[in-house]
């Protein structure tokens, strides 16, 4: 749920990429980062393991400018994608103002992908988040790779009423990185 601070006139939004292990969301993470000016960015908060998978999220505040007389602020995060982590997703899920889905485009990722997305709703449901009104935009990412799914069967698998806007997108080259940000921070402002 976004937040308003009246003495700062502040509205901050919490935006969390959520997706299977190794998707690509810390890389989106990281190309805003790099992408965006200093002076509208906080610190990048990551937490790792050893092979670089986030453990419990990545944290990057944004500073969006003015609506009304009131500073836009988003709070950027992302879940681990690894099924060990499952409390820690749903706590970092937990009072989100919108989501951007990364599904993994590898066909041998389709199951993850799905469960992954399952897992997602499950919890929103658990919140007594209105699934149907939740900003969520789905990243196709990694198109680069080899044997990948084609978009047909990606939007089979998770967005067979067409009821998602969906970007493609290599992350680590940043293509469709800051467009999908841009969709999603669009619909999660108009819905406040």
């Amino acid at each position: 749920m976004s937040t308003i601070n009246f003495a700062k006139r502040e509205i901050s939004f919490k935006i969390v990429y959520y997706g299977p292990a190794m998707s690509g969301k810390t890389t989106n993470l990281r190309y805003i980062y790099t992408t965006i000016p200093e002076k509208v960015k906080g610190d990048f908060t990551s937490i790792a393991t050893e092979t670089e998978r986030t453990l419990f999220f990545d944290f990057l505040p944004l500073e969006l400018g003015n609506i009304k007389g009131f500073t836009i602020r988003l709070s950027l995060y992302t879940v681990p994608g690894q099924y060990i982590y499952k409390l820690t997703r749903k706590s970092v899920l937990r009072a989100t103002d919108g989501i951007v889905f990364v599904a993994d485009s590898q066909i041998e990722k389709k199951q993850e992908n799905i469960d992954s997305f399952q897992d997602m709703i499950e919890n929103l449901i658990e919140f007594g988040e209105n699934v149907e009104t939740m900003p969520i935009i789905l990243q196709y990412n990694k198109r680069d790779l080899p044997n990948i799914l084609s978009i047909e069967e990606l939007q089979q698998d998770l967005n067979k009423d067409n009821k998602y806007q969906y970007f493609e997108a290599i992350a680590q080259e940043g293509i469709n990185v800051i467009e999908t940000l841009k969709a999603v921070t669009k619909l999660v402002v108009q819905k406040a």
